[in-house]
């Protein structure tokens, strides 16, 4: 048995092989992702890779080329798989490294694995072709497949003891969850339509002209899509206002992390709405040295710091 520094309990080199194959695919897979985790302790940076590679497992299935039917009978075999997980049925030996991963972190942290259903339940509905006529159908969409890895997630940064509002943190993760989500979807535009799949409510396309998809490298002839773009930039705003209360909430490295994954999102919020056509040329990201200076912010706590003062001035107003 080997003990980890950051944590009393021992972790057998099976758990650890396990662990050690979710962060080489949260490496490989999870560019963003991975910039957060990098600051967390071991025992919090392992619980996350394993967290993540179970949801790219399922987001992986959803986004393959497998005929319909059976995307669906594996995403049940994956939701089988779960229940055997949160039923302390999965051995330290067991073949499947993810499932020894994960079950190991529920172990060692109050993780609600329900989440974990939902987010199946959120790619079912890809694998359906739902589309969604207003934000609020879109919202419960976000909620399956982004909300409930920010509520996971929560379960591995715990919050600080007597931190104000504490019982509204897994709200403030989910909406969290839901900007970084809504995010990803304007950067994914033309890339989902690619794919036969739309995700922006019907009725903000209609009121901007754009009801006709995003099939090329311009917008819709007649479309107002940099109206569409900045009205959607804008309703990200505000989910990113109100998730950010949960940063006073957590430790500092938990905090750095979010604060980190955040921030990145949002820079590259900065960059769609500077020049909203660039996501129908092709996928908009940061440089990597972009994220790294974001990380380190994250890491000296600047930005935590900055919306802690921001609540506390709109307290006291």
């Amino acid at each position: 048995m080997i003990r980890t520094v950051d944590s009393p309990t021992p972790v057998s080199a099976p758990v650890l092989a396990a662990y050690s194959y979710c962060e080489t695919v949260t490496g490989q897979q999870a560019r963003n992702f991975a910039y957060g985790i990098r600051l967390l302790p071991t025992s919090k940076r392992r619980a996350m890779s394993a967290l993540y590679a179970f949801s790219r497992r399922v987001d992986d299935i959803g986004d393959g080329t497998l005929a319909d039917e059976v995307k669906v009978a594996r995403l049940e075999d994956t939701r089988a798989l779960l229940a055997r997980v949160q039923e302390g049925a999965v051995a330290e030996d067991d073949i499947d490294p993810v499932a020894v991963a994960l079950a190991h972190t529920a172990r060692a942290f109050p993780i609600p694995l329900g989440g974990l259903d939902e987010l199946i339940d959120g790619v079912l509905m890809d694998v359906r072709g739902e589309t969604y006529e207003t934000w609020d159908d879109l919202k419960l969409y976000c909620r399956c497949v982004a909300g409930a890895i920010g509520r996971l997630s929560l379960g591995v940064f715990g919050t600080e003891p007597g931190a104000r509002g504490v019982e509204r943190a897994p709200e403030y993760a989910d909406t969290l969850g839901l900007a970084l989500q809504l995010t990803n979807i304007l950067r994914d535009v033309r890339e989902d339509a690619g794919n036969g799949r739309t995700y922006l409510p019907a009725d903000d396309l209609a009121k901007f002209g754009c009801s006709a998809g995003f099939h090329g490298p311009t917008p819709p002839e007649g479309s107002d899509f940099a109206g569409l773009v900045h009205f959607e930039v804008r309703r990200a705003r505000a989910l990113f206002a109100e998730g950010y209360r949960l940063l006073p909430m957590l430790d500092r490295r938990s905090g750095a992390c979010v604060a980190a994954m955040a921030g990145i999102y949002r820079r590259l919020l900065d960059r769609i709405e500077r020049e909203p056509e660039a996501v129908l040329r092709g996928r908009v990201s940061l440089p990597g040295r972009e994220k790294a200076y974001v990380a380190v912010r994250g890491l000296s706590g600047i930005d935590t710091r900055r919306h802690t003062s921001r609540l506390t001035v709109r307290r006291r107003a």
